[in-house]
């Protein structure tokens, strides 16, 4: 890729673009589920990990956008759902307090094993270096996420920060795109939107003009007949630096 096949700026997202944070909760709910052991009994902590995972699939398939910003009280519904499910299968009743526990437990340990993937701290830099005009595009609550870009140094990194929780809108809405381009004082051809959510990273933005790159770390593929298609898939931030010549 040469330098002149660069856009003019990118909107880049957060969480599972620049920082590992909410991939792969099978594992995270797993770990917990095995934590509380002993409280579970006799259930085996995977059976309830699945009943979690699937809980928690179910509650954000259909969720309003506000859940995003109460992200803590949204965990502890689902884990009383999943151990809802569970008796409803015929096991014993879970108590409503070890449900907050163990809600409050997965959302400390997300924050404990959040890192900045390997690379993307130089690649955002890089791209800086080029005079590309910069964006981190994020959802999710004010306190939360503006902690994350503090703890992971990447205030300074950009040239506008915009957080649902403090703009009082989030992706996939238009004006969340429209809103961070303005502020770079660039358009639609001239941007590119980079992030791992197929359809706030490349869906709406595409509708809108923009370059859509989708950021499949784990490099599991687009999900089975999926009709969404990204202008270009990367597995990390680097893979978009130009190559020194």
């Amino acid at each position: 890729m040469a330098v002149r096949d660069l856009p003019r700026a990118m909107l880049i997202d957060m969480d599972d673009t620049i920082l590992s944070a909410y991939g792969r909760p099978e594992i995270a709910w797993n770990t917990i589920a095995s934590e509380f052991a002993d409280e579970l009994a006799p259930l085996p902590p995977e059976q309830v990990a699945t009943a979690l995972l699937a809980s928690a699939r179910k509650f954000w398939s259909t969720a309003e956008p506000i859940w995003r910003i109460r992200l803590g009280e949204a965990r502890r519904l689902t884990v009383r759902g999943g151990f809802a499910a569970l008796a409803a299968d015929g096991h014993r009743a879970l108590p409503d307090e070890l449900a907050d526990r163990i809600a409050d437990r997965f959302t400390a340990y997300r924050e404990e094993e959040m890192f900045v993937f390997p690379g993307a701290h130089e690649a955002i830099d890089a791209f800086k270096a080029l005079g590309i005009k910069l964006a981190l595009v994020t959802n999710g609550a004010a306190d939360m996420q503006r902690a994350k870009v503090e703890r992971f140094a990447l205030g300074h990194r950009f040239d506008h920060i915009q957080i649902e929780g403090e703009h009082g809108f989030g992706k996939p809405e238009e004006r969340a795109y429209l809103h961070a381009m303005q502020a770079l004082g660039v358009t639609a051809p001239d941007t590119w939107m980079v992030g791992d959510n197929l359809e706030w990273e490349v869906v709406a933005p595409q509708r809108l003009g923009i370059y859509a790159i989708w950021m499949d770390v784990h490099g599991v593929g687009l999900p089975v007949g999926s009709t969404i298609k990204p202008d270009r898939i990367i597995r990390s931030l680097a893979e978009l630096v130009p190559a020194a010549r």
